[in-house]
């Protein structure tokens, strides 16, 4: 790792730093409840973004704002050493809440598009701004006891998987110190208390695609004067699922859904076009070429054999490499979490989701890691359990998602300082 400290840390010297010097953490819980009320869109942080750069603006630190849109980033420079980047994400989902929780969000925003829509925080981005404010602060309050640089960056529009590529386009690098390990978290559907860090392939790749089909429209009753897109795209989205299980090698991860299909509005009119929205995620690059391959295939082959007055057209419009987490920094990683975390430090299975943050470590050839923290009530995890329905609770992006609040944000804050000291140059 380039110019970091992978030298052996004592975990409990790390414990005691952590005890010692993290914040009281009840204004964070409010911090989180109050973002979790007033979520906002991607590319629509901008009120989130005011309490991130008030708050680390109150702890002394350089504050650049409105970064490839509203993203902030702190710079905590202590001397020499390494330069360690730790990341939030801030942005929420067009989703209405269902929690019935005191604080549950009753918001709603209007879109890119213009359209009015309910918005929650249903992937935890609310207890990744509240985790990292209070890591900040500690990292602030030990600051006697290590030297380096942290550079804090609270990322918006990671929902769309543009916000890291923004803020790069937006010269983040001249801004803030290009750093030599780049490090993240996400909250899960876990045990809050419990951490997950595993080394190599972590989180998929992600490409959109928007698909327009055209037909010829004509009256209901005469669907033999028309050529139906409806019909068409219908047959498209059956033998789309043929590709994860006739073309790609068993073993081998790849998930291709069909999100979206528009097209008509009344039931006695046959449309003239059909828009489908298409995606993909997968691990390998091998296999992320032939899905897409296929998907092209198999789109303009349905629209021939179905008579489409045209060719389709097929865009590719949005595209996130998958995440593999640096095998050496997760190696020196386990040794301080092992220690710290004990056999709360757990295996779990891949997620098929996706992140945009490793730009932010690629863009510079810097190593990075993601790992997972848990935000399932203690109680609540245990019962399901005991009743075997783990599986029943609520997963990031359903309306009844959101991470228990005490143990999840006190988790949180200790693994991303922990982090953080893991590498930096402690005296």
């Amino acid at each position: 790792m380039t110019q970091t400290d992978p030298s052996p840390k004592d975990p409990n010297h790390l414990k005691g730093l952590i005890n010692r010097y993290r914040p009281d953490l009840k204004p964070f819980e409010e911090i989180y409840r109050h973002i979790h009320s007033h979520p906002e869109l991607s590319g629509q942080e901008e009120q989130t973004a005011k309490i991130v750069s008030s708050h680390i603006h109150s702890l002394g630190l350089d504050v650049h704002t409105k970064i490839g849109g509203h993203g902030v980033a702190g710079v905590l420079e202590n001397g020499p050493g390494p330069k360690i980047l730790l990341r939030a994400d801030m942005d929420a989902l067009p989703l209405e809440e269902k929690t019935g929780l005191s604080y549950a969000s009753t918001k709603t925003m209007k879109d890119s598009t213009g359209v009015e829509k309910p918005v929650m925080h249903a992937c935890g981005h609310d207890s990744h701004v509240a985790t990292l404010l209070a890591a900040t602060e500690l990292l602030v309050n030990a600051r006697e006891y290590w030297s380096g640089t942290v550079i804090f960056v609270f990322q918006p529009a990671e929902e769309d998987l543009d916000g890291a590529k923004a803020m790069l386009e937006d010269g983040l690098w001249e801004k803030v110190p290009k750093p030599d390990l780049v490090l993240a978290q996400h909250v899960m559907r876990m045990r809050a208390g419990n951490v997950n860090l595993r080394a190599g392939r972590l989180l998929t790749a992600a490409d959109s695609f928007d698909v327009r089909i055209f037909g010829r429209g004509g009256h209901g009753s005469s669907p033999q004067a028309a050529i139906d897109p409806i019909v068409i795209g219908s047959s498209i989205v059956v033998k789309l699922q043929s590709i994860v299980s006739r073309e790609v090698t068993p073993g081998e991860l790849a998930v291709v859904s069909v999100g979206s299909i528009n097209s008509g509005f009344a039931s006695n009119i046959i449309p003239d076009y059909l828009d489908m929205q298409i995606s993909v995620r997968t691990f390998s690059e091998e296999v992320r070429k032939r899905v897409h391959d296929s998907i092209r295939r198999i789109v303009k082959g349905e629209c021939l054999a179905g008579g489409a007055v045209k060719d389709p057209s097929i865009n590719l419009v949005s595209s996130t490499p998958a995440t593999v987490n640096d095998e050496e920094t997760v190696r020196v990683l386990k040794g301080t979490f092992g220690g710290y975390f004990g056999d709360r430090l757990i295996e779990m299975e891949r997620p098929s989701a996706s992140e945009d943050f490793s730009l932010l470590a690629t863009d510079v050839g810097a190593p990075y890691v993601m790992w997972m923290f848990g935000g399932i009530e203690e109680r609540v995890w245990d019962d399901a359990v005991r009743r075997g329905r783990v599986d029943e609770l609520p997963v990031n992006h359903s309306p009844y998602f959101a991470p228990g609040v005490k143990t999840t944000i006190r988790t949180g804050v200790d693994a991303m300082a922990l982090g953080a000291l893991t590498f930096l140059k402690l005296k």
